[in-house]
């Protein structure tokens, strides 16, 4: 299996016993079958799942189950594990073919069951044959098409022989579908989910065979998109081609100024940490220059260390031209308030969210420095009209009481509570929430 798996197989030996604290006379089957009991159950439901509260209290019962399943395995048969992680899987998929999964647990709990099953499956010698019927089924004709299964996690339950039957089997589902269609016309061609499924295993099947111009060539496609270069890199890595895999991030963060050249750039950035350190500091700055932010910026003070007196000034400049993320890379990366708070207030900061995250870290250092933040967030607070800005607006307002209390501000505080008042006398559902809030 793959190195990050390798570590879950240990447990897993054709001919384990039942458990040993099982009580005398227990059965291979009893045990399956008390473990399949507790997990399955949490698994499948009759209810409806399409609310959305529902699916999520449901995912996480699954999470549970999938937890259950994890601590049994040093005490299960390869063959009853693979009997309970398969079934289990079907039951998920099933599941999430008719929930509201917006929030995604659903669907890592079957991704968490889709990491298990071809590991559990190498263990207990499911016979290739009927593996390679489940996958090409899985994929082709499934409940659900939105999960992909790696071929590379399957080398080892396959053997040689079952692969070559998989690369078979693919192989006649591309011959029935005819010609491949341009690049341009590939997400309006019929048969488009097959071409998806086929196109994704041509790449990982590439990756097992360790071929680097196979990989290029699944990967990086036409080079029109940025994420397909990054794509090219990861699988490269993947196969230990560390300077081809440094060469491809780097081009695909050249490629534009994009969100994925960026997150290609990140990429890059980290392959020279892991594998060429001294070439890091470089690379972050130039990342900065291209795409100034609190991220990048972050990152280029981490990789500085002792140069950072060297790239302060330009840092902080470059920053200043878009004040929430000079104010949030202050207060994160520097841990600098009184720094994020003149630049709040000289650059005219106008991000909510930043001066939120100032007030926080603020307060520790002058509670008192904080209370005109407060009031604007209020006024903020107070522009829609609705309960749930009523309420955050006057638990605001009792905080500035707070700090105020016992000082030459708690009159101020008060008469700005008693001009809001005046101002949204025609609002009662603020002065509710006033009222409740304890102001006066």
């Amino acid at each position: 299996p793959p190195a990050s798996q390798a570590h879950r197989v240990a447990w897993l030996h054709p001919t384990r016993p039942p458990n040993p604290g099982s009580p005398p006379g227990t059965t291979l089957a009893a045990v399956m079958t008390t473990l399949a009991d507790a997990v399955l159950p949490l698994i499948r439901t009759r209810a409806e799942v399409w609310g959305w509260g529902t699916a999520n209290a449901h995912g996480g019962q699954m999470h549970q189950a999938i937890d259950l399943l994890e601590g049994a395995l040093p005490s299960t048969t390869p063959a009853d594990a693979y009997a309970v992680v398969h079934a289990a899987l079907a039951s998920a998929v099933k599941v999430i073919a008719r929930a509201d999964d917006s929030s995604g647990i659903i669907g890592d709990a079957c991704r968490r069951l889709l990491e298990l099953h071809p590991v559990v499956a190498a263990a207990a010698g499911v016979t290739p044959g009927k593996l390679v019927d489940w996958m090409i089924k899985f994929q082709f004709d499934g409940d659900v098409d939105y999960f992909e299964i790696d071929p590379v996690a399957y080398a080892a339950a396959l053997g040689d022989k079952g692969m070559a039957a998989y690369r078979a089997r693919l192989d006649a589902i591309r011959a029935g579908l005819g010609p491949e269609p341009p690049e341009s016309e590939y997400w309006s061609a019929p048969h488009r989910h097959e071409r998806f499924v086929l196109h994704w295993n041509a790449q990982r099947l590439a990756v097992l065979d360790r071929d680097v111009d196979a990989i290029i060539r699944t990967h990086a496609r036409d080079r029109r998109v940025a994420v397909w270069l990054k794509d090219t890199a990861v699988a490269l890595a993947e196969i230990g081609e560390i300077d081809l895999a440094i060469d491809w991030a780097k081009q695909a963060a050249d490629h534009d100024l994009g969100h994925q050249a960026q997150m290609a750039a990140r990429y890059w950035c980290d392959l020279l940490a892991e594998h060429r350190p001294a070439d890091e500091l470089a690379a972050r700055l130039e990342v900065f220059r291209r795409w100034p932010s609190s991220g990048t910026a972050t990152w280029l003070h981490r990789a500085a260390g002792p140069s950072w007196p060297d790239l302060r000034d330009e840092v902080i400049t470059t920053l200043s031209a878009r004040p929430a993320e000079a104010v949030l890379f202050s207060l994160g990366a520097l841990k600098d308030a009184r720094l994020a708070y003149e630049q709040a207030f000289t650059l005219h900061l106008d991000d909510d969210r930043a001066w939120v995250e100032l007030a926080k870290a603020y307060q520790k250092v002058d509670p008192l420095g904080t209370l005109p933040i407060h009031q604007r967030l209020v006024e903020h607070e107070l522009v829609k009209a609705d309960a749930k800005h009523y309420r955050a607006a006057a638990r605001r307002l009792a905080t500035m009481r707070k700090i105020a209390a016992g000082t030459d501000h708690a009159t101020a505080v008060d008469e700005l509570i008693a001009r809001l008042r005046g101002l949204n006398n025609r609002r009662p559902r603020l002065q509710q929430e006033f009222d409740g809030a304890g102001l006066p």
